[in-house]
This record gives structure tokens, C-alpha cells and sequence, in this order.
């Protein structure tokens, strides 16, 4: 039982190949393949844009007369993914890429023109320097000079990075921010000044107006005062006190000097004239003996006498002259006293 998958076939000794029979295909034949767009396009038809790497299902054939150092150049051909125009190119083994033909437009090839531009000035500079030696002299200078003028100009830019990397970036950012930050304590202190200073000139103002107020209130005082002066003398009080002594040195006359001394050294508690209805006056001593006199005695007497009649028979002190006005007063005092115990 021979097996499925060999690699070795049996040719028997009889086996001629000539008589093999061989399929007549046309050269330009086509053949369906499956490919990636190779670079950037856009369609002529519609003008839709046609990325690199997109797939298409094309059509690949050999394109016929057309060969490159013996290597065969094939054609594709794709359609549009909008319009369903066709596009075709074919491979450029020359130049290692591909080649629009027509349906479409290259975009982004400025590098590749730029790369057969150069080609193309230097195959004309060779072309001159083989038939003139003196441009092959002129095209050595201008060489040379264009290499010293590289030359000092990467000098220039080694000099400089030289003198960039000695630069301390980190100690110049340093720097910078102690700057800023004495800047902003400066601003920050004279904020301070100036409130400190505008505080002082209101508290200033506020103790000017406060003593004009004090010095306005003591001139009222002193006015009031030397109004009250002027209108009651400090000699008032021995002046009542002697006018006491001369009426008498009874009970009744000590406790009437005693509030007449108080109400001129102190004032009035209140109105005389509101209380005189309910105040008795007492009446003089002289008045109250004629009344204890036996001659007297039967007459009816008034209730209100009869207190000072009690009261003067225990008083029988004469009475004294101002001279002795100081004593008179102790012993109204102590006249008071012993009624108001009784």
C-alpha cells in the first residue's frame, strides 16, 4: 500500500518528457492576486483618497517588450472603492518602487522628486568634468570651500553646547525664585507699614477728638462749679450757726441748725414747699415757758405743745452769745440726742 503524501515520485525507464503534451497559454495573460495599494494615491474620477496598505483583489500581467537587466516588470490592476474606476501601476525594479500609470494621482512624493532631482545634477556634473578639466578644478574649490565653511560652523555649534552644559539651570531657577519670594516679603512688609501707619493717624485723631471732647466737659464742670460758688459762699455755714445761737440753744433750734448746716453744705433733698403742709415747726423757747408758767397752767394747750413743754423741762442750759456759738451747737447736738433716746 503505497503512501498518500510522498515526495519522491516513480518515473519508469521508459519515461521521456518531450512527449509530455504542453499548454498553449497567451504571454500576456492574466492572473488575479490579492495585493496591498503601495503607496498613497487619489482618483482622478472621483478624487477619493487611497491610503497605503488598503487591499484590493487585482488583476497582475507581464507587461510585454519591457525588461530590466532581464528582470520581467508586471502591471496591476485595482478599481476605486467609490467611483469602481480603474487604476493601474507597475513595478519600477530601477528605483526599488512602483510606478503610476494612469486612473490615479501619487500623493506625497516630494522626497522621491527631490532624490531624481539630485540624480539628475549629478549625472550632468559628471557629464561636464569629462569633457572640461577646469570645471573639474572649479567644482574641487567650491568643494573645499563649502567643507571649511561645515567645518566652522560645527565648530560654532560644538563651542556652543560647550558653554550651554557649563550653565547652571538649576542654580539660575534658584536664584529666580529667592527673587521672587524677597520680592513678594518686600511688598508684604510694606503692606504692613502703610496699615500700621494708617492705624496711628486714626488713633491719633480718635485721642485729639476724645481731649477736645474731656477739655470741652471740664470747662462746663468749672462753670457749673463757679456758678454754684459764686451763688453760695463757703461762710454761710457760721453765718446760720451764729443766727441759730442768738434764737436759742433748745432742742427744737439744735435739730433745725443741724438741717439748716446740712442743706447748706449738701442742698435740698427735695421741695419745702410740697412738704409744708405735713411739717410742724416747733415753737421758740421764749413762747414755750410762758405756756409752763403756772399763771398759765389752765389754759388749754394744743397737742403739739405739749412735746416741746416735756421736752424743754429737761433743757435748762442758758443761752449763749456768739461767742460761743461752737459750744452752743455741741450742746444742741447732745440736746437732739437725749430727746430722740426719750
Amino acid at each position: 500500500m503505497s503512501e498518500r503524501k510522498v515526495l519522491n515520485k516513480y518515473y519508469p525507464p521508459d519515461f521521456d518528457p518531450s512527449k509530455i503534451p504542453k499548454l498553449k497559454l497567451p504571454k500576456d495573460r492574466q492572473y488575479v492576486v490579492r495585493l496591498m495599494a503601495p503607496f498613497n494615491m487619489r482618483c482622478k474620477t472621483c478624487g477619493e483618497y487611497i491610503y497605503k496598505g488598503k487591499k484590493f483583489n487585482a488583476r497582475k500581467e507581464t507587461v510585454q517588450n519591457e525588461l530590466y537587466m532581464g528582470l520581467p516588470i508586471f502591471r496591476f490592476y485595482i478599481k476605486c472603492t467609490r467611483c469602481l474606476a480603474e487604476i493601474t501601476f507597475k513595478t519600477d525594479p530601477e528605483n526599488t518602487d512602483y510606478a503610476m500609470e494612469h486612473g490615479a494621482t501619487r500623493n506625497f512624493q516630494a522626497e522621491k522628486l527631490i532624490e531624481e532631482e539630485e540624480k539628475r545634477i549629478q549625472q550632468e556634473r559628471e557629464e561636464e568634468e569629462l569633457n572640461n578639466p577646469m570645471k573639474v578644478l572649479e567644482n574641487r574649490t567650491r568643494d573645499s570651500k563649502m567643507e571649511m565653511e561645515v567645518l566652522e560652523n560645527l565648530q560654532e555649534l560644538k563651542e556652543l553646547n560647550q558653554r550651554q552644559a557649563q550653565v547652571d539651570y538649576e542654580g539660575m531657577i534658584d536664584r529666580y525664585r529667592e527673587m521672587e519670594r524677597r520680592e513678594r516679603e518686600r511688598e508684604k512688609e510694606e503692606d504692613e507699614r502703610e496699615m500700621k501707619e494708617m492705624l496711628d493717624r486714626a488713633l491719633v485723631k480718635r485721642l485729639r477728638d476724645s481731649d477736645s471732647d474731656s477739655e470741652e466737659e471740664k470747662e462746663s464742670c468749672s462753670n457749673s462749679h463757679s456758678k454754684k460758688f459764686s451763688t453760695e459762699k463757703p461762710t454761710s455755714i457760721l453765718t446760720n450757726d451764729k443766727s441759730a445761737d442768738t434764737q436759742g440753744a433748745t432742742a427744737g433750734g439744735g435739730k433745725r441748725v443741724k438741717m439748716e448746716s446740712w442743706e447748706s453744705s449738701v442742698g435740698l433733698l427735695g421741695d419745702r414747699k410740697a412738704l409744708g403742709s405735713l411739717v410742724v415747726r416747733k415753737k421758740p423757747t421764749a413762747l414755750v415757758n410762758k405756756l409752763s408758767s403756772p399763771s398759765v397752767a389752765a389754759a388749754p394747750t394744743s397737742q403739739t405743745d405739749t412735746k416741746p413743754s416735756t421736752a424743754d423741762s429737761n433743757v435748762s442750759k442758758p443761752v449763749t452769745t456768739q461767742s460761743g456759738s461752737s459750744l452752743s451747737l455741741l450742746g444742741a447736738y447732745s440736746d437732739s440726742d437725749s430727746n430722740d433716746s426719750e
